[in-house]
């Protein structure tokens, strides 16, 4: 494989330390790291974060044993051992952090799909997989921190089988907003920029994949977001232990402009469906 790019390897150095991890870990849930489709403003992050799961699943029909799926940037891999668990599809997770990676592969175990589930380290900017290798590609919230999506979709329609379907989500832009007001937003992650929901229809459709929907669910992000500030905000003293306070300052900082950013209508997310044809 490939060098990682710097803006892979910065996203890797991230959740690979130590306060991310028992971040995600510990107030995330430490399963589906994901935005979640809440019930209501006060419905707790995990089971919030697991509907978004059950919610993609549900918009692919035939997902089975005969179904080869990969997950690009899978986390600590709980889409993949959902759909190990529920459909018996064999499922890659592929994710750049090796923290996050031996975390999964112990769920895994626990799981009992160690024989369905394969976690890969490495990174979607160069997927280690053959052409056609793969009937479904997922990814929840991951591209974001590419320096190269265009490149991500062109690795996407390669190791896509005709006929395959591509779903995810992604935080995004609204487009046309000022820079200077997302400068905030993309600080929290060291990111360059966002993609939008025009540049992922685009840059698809010139790869010659078919847009079957988008879900759009914009107003869970800054509820999302919104969530996971209340939390750390609530539990600041006892997270304080294990994770360092310039952490959570940051972190609380940097949600806030999210929330921000996502009431003013300025960030989009939600679920987008696409088919390469036969």
């Amino acid at each position: 494989m490939s060098e990682y790019s710097e803006v892979v390897r910065t996203a890797q150095d991230y959740y690979n330390s130590d306060d991310a991890e028992t971040f995600y870990a510990t107030v995330w849930g430490g399963e589906d790291i994901h935005i979640g489709l809440y019930k209501d403003d006060d419905e707790p992050i995990r089971p919030a974060s697991h509907r978004t799961v059950e919610e993609m699943t549900g918009l692919i029909k035939g997902l089975d044993s005969s179904k080869k799926v990969i997950d690009l940037g899978g986390g600590y891999g709980g889409s993949a051992r959902y759909m190990a668990k529920h459909f018996g599809c064999p499922v890659v997770s592929l994710n750049l952090s090796e923290v996050q990676n031996e975390r999964a592969r112990r769920l895994n175990e626990e799981w009992g799909v160690q024989d369905l589930v394969t976690v890969v380290d490495g990174d979607f900017e160069n997927v280690p997989y053959d052409d056609d290798s793969f009937d479904l590609v997922w990814s929840q919230d991951s591209f974001l921190h590419s320096g190269n999506r265009v490149g991500v979709l062109k690795e996407i329609k390669r190791i896509l089988k005709p006929g395959g379907e591509l779903i995810f989500t992604d935080p995004m832009e609204a487009g046309g907003c000022d820079r200077e007001i997302l400068q905030p937003v993309l600080d929290r992650l060291q990111l360059e920029s966002l993609g939008s929901p025009s540049f992922y229809e685009e840059e698809l459709g010139k790869l010659g994949l078919e847009k079957v929907d988008f879900h759009d669910y914009s107003h869970q992000l800054p509820r999302h977001y919104g969530r996971v500030k209340q939390e750390l905000e609530t539990r600041y003293d006892e997270l304080r232990k294990t994770i360092s306070q310039e952490y959570l300052d940051n972190m609380i900082k940097g949600l806030g402009h999210w929330v921000d950013n996502g009431k003013a209508g300025n960030l989009r997310w939600g679920i987008f469906h696409f088919r390469l044809p036969q």
